[in-house]
């Protein structure tokens, strides 16, 4: 048999329901050219070009898409609209071109075909991505975002911590980061709705990964070690406070003696009459130079209340409901913080120009047998006159006011946020303040209810839902209220007072104070008794710890237009507390 006739023998051949091999072949290669076209059309419909060629999102999303990281940054890796809501795997992501006829049906209406029916729309558009992102454990972002080979050392600690919670519990992407390449509308969402797209599922929980373990170890090991050597520093310091001290003493008194000596053997002679005397700085008791600093931040607050760290706008909120404290996530953004709010970028529509957005704080403490001492030492600023207030000045008569608080775990929030838990959106000045009310600071067990969500237009906070006058009672003689101490540097007065169901103030000899302006810096020393017998005063023993807060209002300002710290902890002859008071 020929070779023609071989190969015509087995093209011809039937191998397979009837069809011959040249049958076969010819079928494979219009499969090819069919797949091949097909996938190169579908390929296409996920280019950035394709996605924009209809005008209402070019017009829209896109625009808002533009200024943000994901089209461009530093790295020059853009993440286009199909990384974000095409699927990879080809079984789903035919299945969303499938579902995406819908939406050339909806074209053909003109359903969105203007930007107003296109915001009409948008709440029920995002809700639907939300939902779809939630179902599939973020599958679109986690093509790029792995939480298995993030750098926990290269992230801020409140991301650091959000992820290290996600991980732990079962949160996906879609839970905290919505609105983050179009207009955010996530606002609009119910409580209802932000429980069911926030929820955990236990099922996506993957555990601490071991190079996060590894980060985590060597930060802890690190703390440990800064714990140490300032505990050496400050050991050393003590010691040659100490030395030097006896060396002043006996030179003052070997001086004194020389001094009485030479008076002994001098002629006597008529007194001259005396210069007055120079005015000189008030002096402390204690060896500031033998006690560790601690620098602490203070930062503009605006018109964060309470009610806006428990609330949907606090992104924060359910690393705080689960027992995190602020300084945890923010005490390295302290700066950042304020100047956003001083600014009026959030939470602040009264802008003072020029005012600083935070200030550090070197914090001391000590103590004997009888009372705790505080130091706090800052730089001064240029007066900044405030718009809305007579003369520019707020409180003309006190260039600056400094008060600290002090509450057990008994209070609720304390141990998170320090003083925060004082702080409320219908207190004076703030947005939901009553017409015709004053309202001062005052804490939830003071009331039966406070108003978090607001709904229905519903004022936030409780000024109106006081508890009876027993009801108070009791939660005061549980020590259920905040201790605070307060100085005035217009007639260097000191005021102690409580914070229950109102901020109620004493003028008294319950505490002292030193303040000194030493060239452009505050000192202020607060003196105040361990064992408090007063109403409203908590009694510390040294063998615990206390919840700590401070504030300070400078430049003649007053209420809400102050700086103020996060929550820590003071405790006595402690390292491991934040504020560690040292015995002198």
């Amino acid at each position: 048999m020929s070779a023609a006739n071989l190969v015509k023998g087995l093209m011809t051949r039937k191998i397979l329901f009837g069809a011959t091999v040249t049958a076969a072949l010819f079928f494979m290669l219009v499969g090819v050219i069919f797949w091949g076209g097909f996938n190169t059309a579908m390929e296409q419909t996920n280019t950035l070009e394709f996605c924009i060629s209809c005008h209402e999102m070019e017009d829209n999303v896109y625009k808002e898409y533009q200024s943000t990281i994901h089209y461009t940054n530093r790295s020059g890796v853009r993440a286009s609209c199909s990384d974000c809501h095409v699927p990879d795997p080809w079984v789903h992501k035919v299945v969303r071109k499938i579902k995406a006829s819908n939406e050339l049906w909806h074209k053909a209406l003109g359903s969105i075909d203007t930007p107003e029916k296109f915001d009409a729309k948008r709440f029920t558009m995002a809700k639907k991505v939300w939902g779809e992102m939630k179902a599939t454990d973020s599958r679109e972002c986690r093509n790029c975002h792995d939480f298995e080979t993030m750098l926990p050392e290269n992230q801020k600690p409140r991301a650091r911590k959000q992820h290290l919670n996600a991980m732990t519990a079962g949160n996906t992407c879609i839970d905290c980061h919505k609105g983050i390449a179009h207009k955010p509308v996530h606002d609009e969402l119910t409580d209802e709705e932000i429980d069911e797209l926030t929820t955990p599922d236990p099922e996506i929980a993957i555990g601490i990964p071991a190079h996060w373990q590894e980060f985590l170890d060597k930060e802890a090991a690190a703390k440990a070690e800064k714990k140490r050597l300032a505990e050496e520093a400050a050991k050393k310091a003590a010691e040659q406070a100490a030395k030097a001290a006896e060396e002043a003493k006996i030179a003052a008194a070997l001086a004194a003696e020389k001094a009485k000596k030479e008076a002994a053997n001098k002629p006597k002679k008529t007194e001259a009459k005396k210069a007055p005397a120079k005015k000189t700085a008030a002096k402390s008791s204690i060896n500031w130079a033998a006690v560790p600093a601690r620098e602490i931040g203070v930062f503009y607050p605006g018109q964060a209340s309470m009610e806006w760290v428990l609330g949907r706008k606090h992104g924060g909120k359910r690393s705080f409901t689960k027992g995190d404290r602020c300084m945890d996530c923010h005490e390295e953004e302290i700066a950042d913080i304020g100047q956003k709010i001083v600014t009026g970028e959030k939470l602040e529509d009264q802008v003072i120009p020029g005012k600083r957005g935070s200030i550090p704080v070197a914090v001391k403490a000590a103590h004997d047998s009888k009372s705790l001492y505080m130091q706090f030492t800052w730089e001064d600023t240029e007066h900044q006159p405030v718009p809305f207030a007579e003369g520019g000045k707020m409180d003309a008569m006190n260039q600056m006011k400094l008060a600290f608080m002090l509450a057990t775990d008994e209070v609720e929030y304390a141990d998170r946020a320090g003083c925060w838990g004082t702080c409320h959106a219908d207190a004076d000045d703030m947005p939901f303040a009553p017409e015709g009310q004053s309202v001062t600071k005052y804490l939830k067990e003071s009331r039966t209810k406070i108003e978090l969500k607001g709904r229905n237009k519903k004022p936030l906070g409780g000024w109106d839902k006081r508890k009876e006058d027993a009801e108070i009672k009791a939660e005061f003689d549980a020590q259920h209220f905040m201790d605070i101490v307060r100085y005035k540097s217009g007639d260097k007065s000191i005021e102690y007072g409580s914070i229950l169901a109102d901020r109620l103030m004493n003028e008294g000899v319950i505490s002292e104070a030193i303040a000194n302006k030493v060239g452009n810096k505050w000192v202020v020393e607060i003196k105040r008794p361990l064992v408090a017998d007063g109403d409203g005063n908590i009694s510390l023993d040294t063998a615990q710890s206390y919840n700590f807060g401070f504030a300070i209002h400078d430049d003649y300002s007053n209420g809400r237009f102050h700086h103020v710290s996060l929550g820590y902890k003071l405790g006595f002859d402690n390292a491991d507390v934040e504020i560690n008071a040292v015995k002198q």
